[in-house]
């Protein structure tokens, strides 16, 4: 089999693998955000807490990514229309969007491990730098830094007759390639929210031993045990992407097709992977807690679909029932 063939092959079993993978990714990842800002927002023993208002934020921002990220994947794959090949300002601004939503999203949960650290922490003045207070300015300060970070991508991703919608300014590229993929979202918020992660890990071992609430003590353990599984999961799902997006752009130079099939299929396994990450949260809470799946349960079958019977019950003019108290299992 001639090599043109083969890397066409290829090409066709990327595009399927990225469709499927990514209908798949997109709708669990949308129910997942949904159900997580639902039940994040409704029990009042998350009021109040950092660790939660960053897993809220999360949530919308990761949100928000998919939508952008796969929208414009299964267009391209499945439909053919990649507006980024002929729309110079599409171009720019998608560049821009993925940068923006990845490097927020990122810092968010390397905050959220920063702040459990902090809560947990057996010295006061570290648990009082734990404020909601403090955790708005943080991200207004990241919202603001990385929206200044994505200029010089509106200014330097152009569309190019062979590689489509790339960096063509060879410094940006170093950049990109060295510093943005391996350094920005890859080898920092592994390195900080691992780091804090396991610091937030030891403060738990030792909270039996405070004098402190035992609603307080439970919900920091959990919160702690979700974060922390979180933070296993972003090492795992986004270090092979850094790692092949670094250098795809390192060798956008070669124009040998069979190598470059290759490589856009080792992109879109690695791209499915790195989007994981934006889509699972809800589903690693659900692992990680038991609690977590009582408060889920409590939200969507005690509060949820109980007013919606008794709605329903009070439209067809039957007595209503009567319901036991709800227990937010705080």
């Amino acid at each position: 089999m001639s090599s043109p063939s083969t890397a066409q092959l290829i090409l066709n079993a990327s595009r399927l693998y990225s469709v499927c993978v990514s209908f798949i990714i997109l709708f669990g990842g949308v129910f997942g955000h949904l159900a997580n800002i639902f039940v994040f927002t409704r029990l009042k023993s998350f009021r109040g807490n950092p660790s939660v208002l960053y897993i809220i934020l999360e949530s919308i921002v990761d949100l928000l990514q998919m939508i952008v990220s796969f929208t414009l994947l299964i267009a391209i794959n499945g439909f053919s229309d990649d507006l980024t090949q002929t729309s110079l300002a599409w171009c720019k601004l998608s560049q821009f969007f993925l940068q923006f939503f990845t490097l927020i999203s990122l810092n968010i949960v390397c905050l959220a491990a920063i702040d459990q650290y902090l809560s947990t922490s057996y010295y006061p003045f570290l648990r009082q730098i734990s404020t909601i207070k403090s955790a708005k300015v943080l991200t207004t300060i990241a919202i603001i830094a990385w929206t200044l970070h994505g200029i010089p991508f509106l200014i330097y991703f152009e569309i190019h007759s062979i590689f489509g919608c790339s960096v063509h300014n060879q410094n940006f590229l170093i950049y990109i390639s060295y510093f943005y993929y391996l350094i920005l979202s890859g080898v920092l918020p592994i390195i900080v929210s691992t780091f804090f992660g396991v610091l937030a890990y030891r403060n738990v071992r030792h909270l039996v031993r405070r004098q402190q609430a035992m609603r307080r003590r439970k919900l920091d353990q959990q919160l702690t045990a979700m974060i922390i599984l979180r933070v296993l999961f972003l090492v795992a799902t986004i270090l092979p992407y850094a790692v092949e997006r670094s250098y795809t752009f390192s060798t956008l130079a070669d124009d040998n097709l069979l190598e470059r099939a290759i490589i856009q299929l080792i992109g879109a396994i690695t791209f499915s992977l790195f989007y994981l990450n934006y889509a699972g949260s809800f589903y690693l809470f659900l692992i990680s807690s038991t609690r977590f799946r009582r408060q889920v349960k409590c939200v969507f079958v005690n509060k949820v679909w109980r007013l919606y019977c008794r709605k329903t019950v009070r439209q067809n003019q039957i007595m209503p029932i009567t319901l036991n108290p709800n227990s937010e299992y705080d």
